[in-house]
């Protein structure tokens, strides 16, 4: 629908379902007078302003776990086609560059027995730790706290995200986007990191600094 549509349609409203881009802060709840709940159809919920909410006294809601497993089975399917080049395989292929095999085209990075940093040990962080598990993969994640449980479970090993940086030759953002994660990968990360990692961000685009991210690419 359209801005105007959604604007008319708030003001009769007494519950609002919305999804993680649209922003819910004081130029919209001003105009929600019947306002009693919103629900976000999403785990993460950044784009609600809390504050304004709980000061009109609006029930804020999210949907944690329903695509815990969807989201890690995407996350490692983006680790995997980056590590193999499978995009830029399939786009050689079809842009036909493609004239014959030999042995080192398109050979990529290993998988199975590498090293997987996981940032952020959540339930899609866990999720993914256990797809690791499966390519016998050595998993290291930093966490806001140490959770042993994942430890004794997956093998997992607790780190300072700079050892994390330095060992990893996967790092997998998970975090949620907070004032704490914002921008949690940036210039002095990346100088940490191997020059040959691969850097998988599966959470908000805020926890990239995206200027750093480019000039390193770059260099």
């Amino acid at each position: 629908m359209s801005e105007g549509e959604f604007l008319d349609g708030l003001s009769k409203a007494n519950a609002l379902l919305c999804y993680s881009r649209q922003k819910i802060n004081d130029r919209i709840l001003e105009r929600t007078p019947l306002l009693k709940v919103v629900c976000n159809i999403a785990v993460g919920y950044d784009n609600l302003d809390l504050g304004e909410l709980t000061n009109r006294g609006v029930m804020a809601t999210n949907t944690p776990g329903i695509l815990t497993e969807t989201t890690a089975d995407l996350t490692f399917s983006i680790l995997m086609a980056a590590a193999r080049r499978v995009a830029e395989a399939d786009h050689y292929v079809k842009s036909e560059q493609w004239q014959e095999w030999f042995p080192s085209l398109m050979l990529g990075k290993e998988v199975f027995g590498a090293t997987i940093g996981i940032i952020g040990m959540g339930r899609i962080g866990k999720a993914v730790a256990r797809r690791a598990k499966g390519f016998n993969m050595k998993i290291l994640f930093y966490n806001r706290s140490h959770k042993t449980d994942i430890e004794e479970k997956l093998g997992a090993k607790y780190v300072s995200l700079k050892q994390l940086l330095q060992k990893s030759d996967y790092v997998v953002v998970l975090t949620p986007l907070t004032e704490e994660t914002k921008k949690i990968i940036g210039a002095k990360e990346f100088a940490l990191m191997r020059r040959d990692a691969i850097l998988v961000n599966a959470s908000r685009g805020a926890t990239i600094d995206e200027t750093a991210l480019i000039h390193t690419l770059q260099e």
